[in-house]
């Protein structure tokens, strides 16, 4: 049966067909989004909320608990962490890839609804969620500044023109203000001329509530018209509020003025956000899980200028962070390694066949291959990204392979005397099966990736199907328009060619001269090269056990983050000026392009003595060093700065996780039993039973520490466009002072008298609390972060952390985990065998269903230890360690190499059938026969790997490992096993003739006898 004939003898429905095809993918291209990773995040989904004033252990107990409490009961959980910082929580909910997330954002708000009966009644803001990763850096920052007007304005038109507007483009999730200035009312009492008049604060807070107010009157209708009574009621400005009567003593009343003053001020003074060192407010947008980068900030930019219109030209607006600038450059880099792997590819089969349709006939496959897996792609809604684009530039290199095979084998016929058309259809019936096997055998080392779980699954499944579909649509065409195309255009050579020609031509007569006598001797001593084959084996397990495994490279996305870090004590004005001086130390290095940084709560659970850094690298092309390179030259510099420190990590396209942490790799302890919550509750109890005497409540000491301390937000005011808030607080430079709470007076219940603050409580600045509180599956948690160090495996620092937490003895309630990338990456290496097992055992199936043997498989498979070795000493060379990534070009080896096998195996077979060859001289007559194709098809399948090798563009960090892989292991197996796959075959066809009982071999030892007289010769 002859699957091509039909092809060859239908020229113009194979041309259409193959026409239908290109079109079809021509039209598709267009329609593929760009993203820099397929589109795999992990549904994730982050409520805050926030209670002004609170402390840490307070949030945790009575807000992040409750809701804990409800969100562990929703199915598909996956991680649940919170942490709680002073006057805010924030939780983050990770659930399973396979959860919808709107689904799960109604059961995370009807969670929120049912704990809402058990959150204190007054918080400020009550809990609310977002469909947002907080561990995902933003994908563009803009920032806003002016020269002229105050920060509390900028802000204002920050929010209302811009940070709303932009919420609601598609795919955007959040949009945080940073350094969030909102203006503000401020009433600043002084408690010692509040404590001369008898007044407390309490007292005054209800009163200044009472003095603003939007509420309802009602209308009046007369006869003739209606009337909507309004009134003014509110209060809008500092100076108005100044005026309000606070109480009367003596028939005289006690205004604000006479004991302190109203203030216009931004709501919360902890704040600050800087681009490039200077004052403003950042916006941070956040794209929602699954949402495409690319098309969600062109949304943004297309609607930018119409935005900034209302913004007065005093406000600059400019963009700090565009995360689609690397990620176009980065995709751009893949496809021009793409075109030049192609025109690598192509020239390597001008050189082997010197010949112009010979050459044209193979090329023609790899644009039809590419434009079918531009059509598969679309189908399947995946996108042109970093591992879609790598798979096609893999693919090139083999994809043309199967039409090498198939025109070379017509090109032999035609040279020995065959006319076109018949050539085409004998060489394409000895070849179709070939052809098939090699192709179906690929495509079977793929169907592991494709039922691989969790992320690393799923994110190779596009690259497993791309590979695949172009790996089908080569077969295609290599079976249908190459041989119809042989048997049209191509013709015998003239017995005179140039020289050029023949130079080339007498360099392969002699490869070929050196691999006969040289396969002569091999097949002689047969016995030694089935021992370097298992040495092969052996050394490749020893060496396997051996490397460095790793996760994911470090990318150079061109985004470093910076996670800065002072003494628990320091307050907000000291970490604001650590942050200039950092950002003096960021602006002097010569490939840092800008940055944005900022402390304080914008929302969720920050403590003031911590500030973030996103810094924005020069374009790779402008600049020698990676980003980690750059942070390894900046640590020195920013490590004069006095009294904090700065973490600096590369941004990655790769997060797992949902934890905003200070390096890449996080390790949690977690433990029920916190001693230190019982030596507290014993102080507080004390301090109950004191205040209880005099009948002070203690939730009025609260209350009136909260109205002193808090920025106690008690009431509001309303324009059209939004609510600004009034602040009631003591003078800002008493609250730095901790005498202030001498000045402090509760109203006692039972006497009516003002009581001194410090009657009732015990003032020790000894003792220290936290600043926040972390919980991991509702158990408080302490989270460990590191980075790795130049030359580190992330898998030499696993063990490590291991080893460390072995040495001191840590007792068994106290538990820890690896989180984040750490975790995916021991969930990837425990499940690394078992893939590259399983890939083996479905090769092994396909063959052997292809070739109705248990033997062949084998003699085919053998061809994979020696690559194996090539690829990880090629890693070794290149210090990079065994990642995932490394473990797909093993993976990819496995289909690429035995494709050797299959050459050899099948044509040794067809000679044993059909001419009743002797085993050894079939297999010595197909390692000659085919000794050309497989130099050639090895040559361009290297050749597709030695750009993404040896390429250092933008985010050439992910494709290196695969190249280094590829070319080594092809290097080495190529020199190997063209002497030791005939040597297996000879091995294994004698435990067959054994298994079967059949002794009658003679032929062996005569053909044996005759390869001496040969090699003799």
């Amino acid at each position: 049966m002859n699957i091509s004939e039909p092809f060859i003898r239908r020229p113009v429905a194979t041309t259409l067909l193959m026409a239908a095809l290109a079109f079809v993918g021509v039209v598709a291209y267009p329609f593929l989004p760009v993203a820099p990773l397929p589109q795999v995040d992990f549904p994730t989904i982050q409520v805050t909320a926030t209670f002004q004033g609170a402390s840490a252990e307070t949030m945790a107990s009575s807000v992040a608990a409750p809701l804990e409490r409800q969100f562990a009961q929703i199915p598909g959980v996956t991680q649940l962490t919170s942490l709680s910082a002073l006057g805010a929580t924030t939780i983050v909910i990770q659930f399973d890839l396979n959860r919808n997330i709107d689904s799960a954002g109604q059961d995370v708000q009807a969670a929120i609804t049912v704990a809402s009966k058990t959150l204190p009644q007054s918080m400020t803001t009550p809990p609310s969620h977002k469909k947002v990763n907080p561990a995902d850096s933003p994908i563009i920052l803009f920032s806003l500044r002016s020269d002229t007007m105050p920060v509390t304005a900028v802000d204002d038109y920050g929010d209302l023109f811009l940070a709303q507007q932009i919420s609601q483009v598609p795919g955007v999730a959040q949009v945080s203000i940073f350094g969030d200035t909102t203006p503000s009312i401020r009433i600043q009492v002084d408690p010692a001329k509040l404590a001369s008049t008898g007044i407390t604060l309490e007292e005054i807070r209800s009163t200044l509530v009472a003095s603003t107010t939007n509420a309802a009157k009602g209308t009046i209708n007369t006869d003739k018209i209606g009337f909507t009574i309004a009134a003014n009621d509110q209060i809008t400005t500092a100076a108005q509020f100044n005026d309000v009567i606070l109480a009367y003593r003596n028939g005289a009343p006690i205004r604000v003025r006479d004991v302190g003053q109203a203030v216009e001020a931004p709501v919360d003074r902890t704040v600050a956000a800087y681009q490039n060192n200077k004052p403003g407010i950042i916006l941070a947008v956040f794209k929602q899980p699954g949402a495409n980068v690319i098309d969600t900030v062109d949304q943004i930019k297309a609607q930018l200028p119409q935005l900034t219109a209302r913004i007065p030209p005093a406000v600059k607006v400019e963009t700090i962070l565009d995360r689609t600038t690397t990620i176009r450059a980065s995709v751009n880099d893949v496809q021009f390694t793409l075109g030049l792997t192609i025109a690598l590819v192509v020239l390597v089969v001008l050189l082997f066949l010197r010949n112009f349709w010979a050459t044209v006939i193979p090329s023609i496959t790899v644009p039809l291959a590419l434009l079918g897996s531009c059509a598969a792609m679309y189908m399947f809604n995946f996108s042109l990204d970093n591992l879609s684009l790598m798979a096609l530039t893999i693919a090139v290199g083999f994809v043309v392979d199967d039409a090498i095979v198939v025109v070379e084998n017509i090109h032999r016929h035609i040279e020995d005397g065959a006319s076109p058309f018949e050539a085409a259809l004998q060489g394409s019936r000895e070849i179709g099966f070939t052809v098939l096997s090699i192709s179906l055998s690929l495509v079977a080392v793929f169907i592991p990736l494709l039922l691989m779980g969790g992320i690393i699954g799923r994110m190779f499944r596009e690259f497993a199907l791309t590979v695949t579909a172009s790996i089908a649509v080569s077969a295609l065409v290599s079976l249908t328009l190459a041989p119809m195309l042989c048997s049209r255009f191509m013709h015998r050579e003239p017995e005179h060619h140039g020289r050029v020609y023949r130079v080339i031509e007498a360099g392969f007569n002699a490869l070929l001269s050196a691999y006969k006598r040289t396969l002569d001797v091999v097949l002689r001593h047969q016995a030694i090269t089935l021992g370097v084959f298992f040495a092969t084996m052996a050394l490749t397990v020893v060496m396997t056990l051996q490397i460095p495994k790793g996760f994911f490279p470090i990318q150079d996305t061109g985004v470093i983050q910076g996670f800065a870090e002072t003494a628990q004590d320091a307050p907000p004005e000291q970490m604001m000026r650590i942050l200039r001086e950092f950002g003096a130390v960021l602006l002097r290095d010569p490939d840092v392009a800008g940055f944005g940084s900022f402390t304080g709560s914008t929302g969720g659970a920050n403590t003031a003595n911590t500030g973030r850094f996103f810094i924005v690298l020069k374009p790779r092309d402008e600049r020698e060093l990676t980003s980690s390179q750059i942070i390894d030259r900046l640590r020195p510099q920013l490590a004069k700065v006095q009294g904090a420190t700065l973490f600096l990590q590369p941004t990655q396209d790769i997060t797992m996780g949902g934890r905003i942490a200070r390096a890449s790799f996080q390790y949690t302890l977690q433990d029920s039993n916190v001693a230190e919550l019982n030596e507290w509750s014993d102080k507080l109890l004390e301090k109950i039973e004191l205040a209880g005497r005099l009948g002070v409540s203690l939730q009025m000491v609260n209350d009136t520490l909260n109205d002193a301390f808090g920025q106690r937000q008690i009431t509001q005011y309303f324009t059209q466009l939004k609510t600004y808030w009034i602040i009631l607080e003591i003078p800002p430079d008493q609250q730095r002072e901790l005498t202030s709470l001498d000045r402090l007076y509760v109203k006692s219940p039972l006497t009516g008298a003002a009581v001194p603050l410090s009657t009732l409580v015990q003032v020790d600045s000894n003792q220290i609390g936290p600043l926040s509180i972390a919980h991991q599956g509702q158990f408080p948690a302490v989270t460990l972060s590191f980075n790795l160090q130049p030359g580190v495996a992330l898998g030499e620092a696993v063990e490590a952390v291991n080893q460390a937490a072995r040495e001191i003895g840590m007792p068994p309630s106290v538990i820890g985990t690896f989180q984040g990338n750490a975790q995916a990456f021991q969930s990837s290496l425990s499940s690394e065998p078992a893939l590259i097992a399983a890939a083996l055992i479905v090769v092994y199936i396909i063959l052997g269903i292809l070739y109705e043997s248990f033997i062949h498989p084998l003699t085919i498979l053998s061809t994979l230890p020696s690559a194996g070795i090539g690829a990880l000493l090629a890693l070794q060379l290149g210090h990079m360690d065994l990642s995932v990534i490394g473990i797909i070009g093993i993976i990819l080896l496995i289909g690429i190499v035995k494709k050797n096998g299959i050459m050899l195996v099948d044509f040794a077979i067809a000679a044993e059938r059909d001419d009743h060859m002797s085993p050894i001289a079939a297999i010595r007559e197909a390692c000659l026969l085919r000794f050309r194709p497989i130099l050639m098809t090895t040559a361009a399948a290297m050749l597709a790997g030695i750009p993404l090798a040896f390429g250092h563009g933008t985010g050439s960090e992910l494709r290196q490992p695969l190249g280094y892989a590829m070319v080594g292991g092809l290097a080495l197996s190529q020199l190997l096993t063209l002497y030791t796959t005939p040597v297996v075959y000879l091995y294994l066809d004698r435990v067959q003739v054994w298994l079967r009982g059949d002794k009658a071999r003679p032929e062996y030892e005569r053909e044996r006898e005759r390869l001496r007289v040969v090699a003799a010769e």
